[in-house]
């Protein structure tokens, strides 16, 4: 059974030692530990840091290429290693590593796929009360909208089957967290959470410029990844709302018209006919987006058995020797 914990790094020469130090290399239930650093274009000496640290791989992006292409080619890399659960952290040391042993037992016993950290948000105290609320809420929407019960869906600290893995297709350029969860959780994959401890901060998060950055990127995403997956139903109740106002519009103007003062009130006949029609378009959009939905549930499919049999190849001698031997 072996772990890979995978880091992604963007200028983190300061803090790597400290998140590093806190990996456990030896784990219950676990063979071998190893560590992954994949550096985003650092114009510090991250890399040569985690060189001396020991690190076991290291991937160099060569450009910033942003969290969550990051966190997509250090779970491929994972995979390809051949490992059987990855652990995803942070390199700014905000997650306690010696936390890391909690976080993979549910899937080292078989109750979860996923197992996502949760930091407790109330009890961080460099976190704002305006953070700390809109942490909540965006937590609940993500819970609505992946039919999971999670309670810090922004948490990076989270670890991954190898099957859950093999699942992932991250879309956004902005961060995985989000997403991840609306995905595997609408994949009926069991996500399950676990307290975890944070580290006192060293640095101020880089991930975005303010509070209202953070609100507008997370909140695209959330509605983005949600109407993928539930876009026949989004559009559905949109364009029913605006049939609906239509309808109530034009019994307006019906109101005033069999009164005898119809010829005052024909912007709301307009209004109502633009509110129909409009609602239709919406309904119309819906079914497109229902058949957009199950193409890209077959995309996901045949990206999954091509990943199975790419990465089975890698790690298995045996399919290899099978597949280089000649047929006389």
């Amino acid at each position: 059974m072996k772990l890979i914990v995978q880091i992604p790094c963007f200028n983190e020469e300061k803090t790597l030692p400290f998140t590093i130090r806190d990996i456990p290399r030896k784990i219950p239930g676990i063979d071998k530990v190893e560590i992954l650093i994949i550096d985003d274009g650092s114009t510090d000496r991250t890399i040569e840091v985690a060189k001396k640290l020991g690190v076991d791989h290291i991937i160099s992006n060569g450009i910033n290429k942003g969290l969550a292409k990051t966190f997509s080619i250090g779970i491929d890399a994972c995979l390809k290693l051949g490992a059987d659960i990855i652990v995803n952290t942070d390199g700014d040391n905000q997650y306690n590593g010696r936390d890391i042993p909690k976080l993979i037992t549910p899937i080292l016993e078989g109750k979860a796929d996923v197992v996502i950290g949760d930091r407790q948000t109330d009890t961080i105290k460099h976190f704002s009360f305006l953070k700390k609320k809109l942490q909540k809420l965006g937590s609940f929407i993500v819970r609505k909208a992946s039919r999971t019960n999670v309670r810090d869906a922004a948490s990076g600290f989270r670890a991954f089957s190898r099957e859950a893995a093999l699942h992932l297709n991250v879309i956004s350029d902005f961060s995985y967290t989000m997403e991840t969860l609306i995905a595997l959780g609408r994949k009926k994959l069991n996500i399950i959470d676990v307290p975890i401890n944070t580290n006192e901060r060293l640095r101020e998060s880089r991930l975005f410029k303010g509070m209202l950055s953070y609100i507008n990127r997370s909140g695209g995403t959330i509605v983005r990844t949600y109407c993928m997956y539930r876009g026949l139903k989004t559009f559905l109740i949109l364009g029913g709302i605006s049939i609906i106002l239509g309808i109530c519009t034009g019994l307006r103007f019906l109101y005033f018209y069999f009164s005898g003062s119809g010829n005052g009130h024909i912007q709301s006949l307009i209004l109502a006919a633009i509110l129909i029609i409009l609602g239709f378009q919406t309904v119309i959009f819906g079914i497109l987006a229902d058949a957009i939905n199950a193409n890209r549930k077959i995309n996901d499919d045949i990206l999954y058995r091509i990943k199975k049999l790419e990465y089975t190849y890698i790690e298995d001698p045996e399919f290899v020797r099978i597949k280089n031997t000649k047929v006389v």
